[in-house]
């Protein structure tokens, strides 16, 4: 069983930066495909980034493309992501996600592993 728990999140200002972590335990970090997903109230659950087992290759929404920096430490079984230039619409519950995919995928059902979410609210 893979227990992951996301740190980082809080409240900021539109254009600031934040970075979010999620460790993970109960299984070799390096057989895991990690990803982070969000949720906005009354929306449903939409993907925003993905990196394979060992960080050669990174999957992102067009939404954040070009702000976001999803990346990894195995050594310290941590997943990350680096938020740039928050916009309000960027707030929602942000969940760390894993599976032993082969590949990142951006569909939140092929992921097995999830954790509790760490909100995230950028003010206008």
């Amino acid at each position: 069983q893979v227990q992951l728990v996301e740190s980082g999140g809080g409240l900021v200002q539109a254009g600031d930066s934040l970075r979010l972590s999620c460790l993970a335990s109960g299984r070799t970090f390096n057989t895991l495909t990690m990803a982070w997903f969000r949720q906005a109230p009354g929306k449903e659950r939409e993907f925003v980034a993905a990196i394979s087992r060992i960080g050669l290759s990174t999957l992102y929404a067009d939404s954040v493309k070009g702000r976001f920096i999803i990346s990894r430490e195995n050594a310290k079984a941590t997943v990350y992501l680096q938020m740039n230039k928050l916009k309000p619409d960027d707030t929602g519950v942000y969940y760390c996600a894993a599976d032993p995919l082969a590949l990142p995928l951006q569909i939140g059902t092929r992921y097995e592993y999830w954790g509790q979410g760490t909100q995230v609210t950028a003010s206008a």
